[in-house]
């Protein structure tokens, strides 16, 4: 639990669900991608920062740094 609750596993986590939600924006705007290829892709973005803020939170209550 230890390493993923870590400050780079998060931020990763974070950064990598940023990147999925903005490239299914973009994808979309440039017709590059279906309406549910987008839907999908963005779902999994908010799926991995979710992520990254509960471990986020795991952290604080162990008293890990994040």
């Amino acid at each position: 639990m230890d390493v993923l609750a870590s400050r780079p596993v998060v931020i990763a986590l974070a950064i990598a669900g940023a990147v999925l939600s903005t490239a299914a924006s973009v994808l979309r705007a440039r017709n590059r991608l279906g309406e549910r290829g987008a839907r999908n892709l963005n779902y999994a973005g908010y799926a991995l920062m979710l992520a990254s803020m509960i471990l986020f939170v795991a952290a604080g209550f162990r008293g890990a740094p994040a």
